[in-house]
């Protein structure tokens, strides 16, 4: 796919407010309630070529139902990256599962089937992959073992729109994929979500789940008629589930959105080449490493510095100095957050199955020793000269550390 090289566009178009404004018109009758959300779960699977979509309130209660209709529950383990925003581990959590945590790659800061495969127990159900920063992990081997293990994938792309690895569109290697639509990532709708899958029975299960477990519900239908609910004797509820439905005023924003998907992606793409220019060359910092044949989206462009050369408050500083607009950390790892470190799990710590685990530093040497050098930098410049101009303003700070390395006899 070649991306669409653009100078200037806008974050919300008049495409999504016309979309809204059709809501809008419906006043909210029950005649025209879910339109949007059906047509933006048809077209989204569409767009990933995949059988189902179901779309919901926000990209981590898209990772708890793709866990719950996977069988994930009490005494279950499910593999996970550290190195991530920790949604993706406390869905874990929502679950009542144990977030067992598997170590990154140093290059590409991603999980691998290798750690994984380090991982993996008789009480592994699953494993949650993260394509970070808009890179996917090498899928093909992750799905290959975790499928001789009986062990369900699920994808989190929520940084990730259209990228590709080996030529395959990222979300479309696991058994379900989420998607997060929160207002940083490349499509959004301020909040929301989608999952989508191959697999009827997961599909049944995920729109079922996160409809209030209404019986009406099926693979393709997302909410319950009229007749049903004007019925006294109607039985509703056929399982637990939870309200995790999309609004139709969300999933219009989000199809319109969809509809200028290509735009939205190559806007942070042609932002990141720009960084990537900037830093080129530069022996103290590395960009992650993109495999032949993937195709990386960037949600943010990043690099590694090498703080026994620079420290990374310092350097931040100087950017922000010379006009940049600012330098994000990576999080902390998500079993170095208090709430992991001290197990405020909500009562679930009461479980079996949490005593046997413990969360401290250790556990995952390089995603500890990779954390406190990443540099992630914005690439959603709607305008591509703020993005020339950061771009210049990193070129800058580079260069001034550069001539303070070689006078300290720091290079090497």
């Amino acid at each position: 796919m070649e991306w669409m090289v653009l100078k200037k566009t806008k974050r919300v178009s008049r495409r999504e407010r016309e979309l809204v404004e059709e809501v809008l018109d419906g006043q909210f009758s029950s005649s025209t309630t879910y339109k949007m959300v059906t047509q933006l779960e048809k077209s989204f699977a569409q767009s990933f070529g995949v059988k189902h979509a179901v779309a919901m309130v926000n990209g981590t209660a898209t990772l708890h139902m793709a866990l719950e209709a996977a069988g994930v529950g009490i005494g279950d383990e499910v593999i996970c990256p550290p190195l991530t925003m920790s949604s993706t581990s406390l869905a874990v959590l929502q679950a009542n599962a144990v977030p067992v945590f598997a170590d990154v790659d140093a290059d590409t800061f991603l999980i691998t089937a290798a750690s994984i495969r380090s991982k993996i127990t008789n009480k592994t159900k699953a494993v949650i992959t993260v394509s970070l920063y808009g890179l996917s992990p090498q899928m093909e081997e992750i799905v290959e073992l975790a499928h001789q293990n009986g062990i369900v994938v699920i994808e989190d792309n929520a940084q990730c729109f259209l990228g590709k690895h080996n030529g395959k569109i990222a979300g479309t290697f696991g058994d379900m994929a989420s998607f997060s639509f929160q207002s940083s990532k490349h499509m959004t709708s301020g909040e929301g979500g989608i999952v989508i899958t191959n697999d009827d029975s997961y599909a049944l299960k995920l729109r079922r789940y996160s409809g209030l477990g209404y019986a009406g519900i099926s693979i393709n239908k997302g909410r319950i008629t009229k007749d049903d609910i004007q019925d006294p004797s109607y039985e509703r509820h056929v399982t637990l589930g939870w309200n995790y439905r999309m609004s139709d005023l969300c999933a219009a924003v989000a199809l319109g959105q969809l509809e200028r998907l290509d735009e939205l992606v190559g806007i942070r793409v042609q932002s990141a080449k720009h960084f990537i220019d900037a830093s080129y060359g530069c022996k103290w910092l590395s960009p992650q490493k993109v495999a032949e044949g993937d195709v990386h989206t960037y949600w943010a462009f990043v690099l590694k510095l090498d703080i026994n050369k620079v420290s990374w408050q310092r350097f931040r500083k100087k950017y922000i100095e010379l006009g940049g607009d600012g330098i994000y950390g990576a999080w902390k790892l998500s079993y170095q957050e208090p709430a992991f470190r001290d197990k405020n799990f909500l009562n679930r710590e009461k479980l079996p199955q949490y005593s046997q685990y413990s969360y401290g530093n250790g556990l995952c040497p390089v995603a500890e020793s990779v954390q406190p050098c990443l540099l992630q930098f914005k690439t959603n410049y709607w305008d591509e000269r703020q993005a020339v101009k950061q771009a210049e303003i990193l070129r800058q700070t580079i260069s001034f550390f550069e001539k303070e390395i070689i006078l300290e006899g720091k290079c090497q």
